[in-house]
């Protein structure tokens, strides 16, 4: 009797082990978010630098911005001398065709790829068939999720891929082109320890800082060209026809729109 007492009490106390154990390792990821539990949690890991778990993702609003390269601010992006050889175009162009490190897609869906070929066409050709000069090609668009994450307590922004866009005016007055999609995950990893393409700090040359840096400091002024929206329609696109200046008034409603999310973003810590 003794004995079976012994053996009874013994598996008794291994099953409560296990379970305690089982217990531990399944513990809330908010507080030990490197828990084996965290792997349960879906994030992106295709497009996103720096993934968020879903769950954590209170809010969230897609948001469509474009860097005119040209404008002071971002200067140090659209690189130096007259021809922007040491820009981040120009860098990204060698980062597709030359070190064949960014895959290139045609549209935002990201489900069919570019060739090379076909990249450098778009890339150097306009509509008329005329050359064009990378320091004519200006505009850098971005898709990003504005997200406040609960688990941080922060507001942030989840880029999720690069446009290459070619202006109107450089393709001839016929509209702008689309050169190519790339991810943002891919993009960043890239950049982030690269010798040559650097966020250029013409006041102090010891301070350049990589695309990865200066992108993760917002070191950039990007305008709101479109945001989450039942018609899926750019600001520009909801204006007036009839306005008298059109693309005056879509500025004006993007700035209103980002100090939307500001007020938002200043709310929350108001209660």
């Amino acid at each position: 009797m003794k004995l079976q007492a012994k053996l009874i009490f013994s598996l008794a106390f291994l099953l409560v082990s296990l379970t305690g154990a089982k217990v531990m390792a399944q513990g809330a990821t908010s507080v030990q978010p490197s828990s084996n539990g965290d792997r349960q949690f879906k994030m992106d890991t295709t497009f996103s630098a720096h993934s968020i778990r879903d769950d954590d993702k209170m809010f969230q609003m897609a948001v469509w911005r474009r860097i005119d390269l040209r404008e002071k601010y971002n200067l140090p992006l659209y690189g130096s001398g007259d021809i922007k050889d040491d820009g981040i175009i120009t860098h990204i162009y060698k980062a597709i065709v030359e070190d064949n490190a960014l895959e290139v897609f045609r549209d935002e869906t990201f489900k069919e790829p570019m060739g090379i070929s076909e990249f450098q066409e778009n890339f150097w050709i306009a509509a008329n068939g005329d050359s064009v000069f990378v320091k004519n090609l200006y505009y850098l668009d971005l898709m990003e999720d504005f997200v406040f994450d609960k688990h941080r307590s922060q507001i942030l922004f989840d880029v999720k891929y690069l446009e290459l866009v070619m202006p109107s005016e450089t393709n001839s007055n016929a509209g702008q082109k689309t050169i190519g999609y790339i991810r943002y995950k891919d993009f960043y990893n890239h950049f982030k320890d690269h010798p040559e393409a650097k966020w250029l700090n013409f006041k102090n040359t010891s301070k350049h800082l990589s695309y990865a840096q200066a992108f993760d400091l917002r070191l950039f002024k990007a305008v709101v060209r479109k945001h989450y929206n039942p018609d899926n329609a750019l600001i520009v696109d909801k204006i007036d026809p009839d306005h008298p200046n059109a693309q005056l008034q879509a500025y004006l409603n993007s700035l209103e729109f980002e100090y939307g999310l500001l007020e938002w973003e200043n709310s929350l810590w108001e209660w």
